[in-house]
């Protein structure tokens, strides 16, 4: 039977911090650098093979990133793991290559007023500031990955054309992302709608560089992931514990859980880290903290 909903294919997982850094955002809780830097370093030791391990933005709105080049100059960086980091324009990028970055991430959305209250700017203006992102990141030799949200819906403005969503994807596909991470933010989408937009975002970008970026808000994550990965996706994103939220999207719970998304995965053979492994870091890592 499971040959009937189940095609096997190479997934490359991905565990991605940045949820763990907008839970802080939300709760408005400090998290000491040294926890953080631990954190990353128990996920490295775990075997993950990519941490997004921070954000350079400002530390005006987001005060929780402050020490963003602490966290990356105290990292015990493991060989063959990669440590991406948010950029959200020129400033933050270059910011990042002072902290020795390797591997940036720009974020956009799908919707125009997500994209004015997450970056404060219009979604075509988002991909301008890209732009000089993008030429910047070639010129240092440094690649960079493109993150869609609301792909599935949106706090302000409900259902999102899945057509604005390839839309968005193409431009930052076009521009020299070498990956598109799609975001469900809020977590409200269904395998059905997972299905429509990916099916309108394959016909523009090659579906061996689209990734999926799932919340849980109403227990959909694994259903919509399982569903990307029959359509031929093969990176998934995923947050340490269930982590996360959004600043900008209130009552949205965090990004799926990696070792929920781990233990799926090891059920359609697909062998990765171990979740218990995975569990146990991070459970001794905030017994100490606490």
């Amino acid at each position: 039977m499971m040959e009937r909903f189940w095609k096997p294919c190479s997934v490359k997982y991905k565990s991605c911090i940045i949820s763990v850094n907008y839970k802080l955002c939300i709760h408005q809780t400090i998290v000491p650098t040294e926890v953080k830097i631990r954190l990353i370093d128990m996920l490295s030791e775990a075997g993950l093979p990519v941490i997004e391990a921070t954000s350079f933005v400002s530390p005006k709105w987001v005060p929780q990133m402050a020490d963003q080049e602490e966290v990356m100059r105290g990292l015990q960086k493991k060989p063959g793991v990669n440590y991406p980091v948010l950029t959200p324009n020129l400033k933050g990028f270059q910011a990042a290559m002072k902290a020795g970055a390797k591997e940036v991430a720009i974020f956009g959305a799908a919707s125009e007023l997500f994209s004015k209250k997450n970056i404060n700017c219009s979604v075509d203006e988002s991909l301008v500031r890209f732009e000089e992102v993008m030429r910047a990141a070639k010129q240092e030799g440094v690649p960079v990955r493109g993150y869609v949200s609301c792909v599935l819906g949106c706090p302000y403005e409900g259902k999102v054309s899945p057509n604005k969503v390839a839309e968005v994807a193409k431009r930052l596909y076009s521009m020299g992302c070498y990956e598109i991470s799609l975001g469900d933010t809020i977590g409200v989408g269904t395998p059905g709608g997972m299905t429509e937009m990916l099916n309108a975002v394959k016909k523009e970008v090659p579906v061996e560089v689209l990734a999926v970026h799932c919340h849980d808000t109403y227990g959909q994550a694994l259903a919509n992931i399982l569903v990307a990965l029959q359509n031929g996706v093969s990176v998934v994103d995923s947050s340490v514990a269930g982590l996360g939220g959004c600043p900008y999207a209130q009552g949205a719970s965090g990004n799926v859980a990696t070792e929920d998304v781990v233990y799926m995965l090891h059920g359609l053979g697909i062998h990765t880290v171990s979740p218990r492994l995975c569990l146990w870091h991070i459970y001794i890592l905030f017994s100490q903290a606490n």
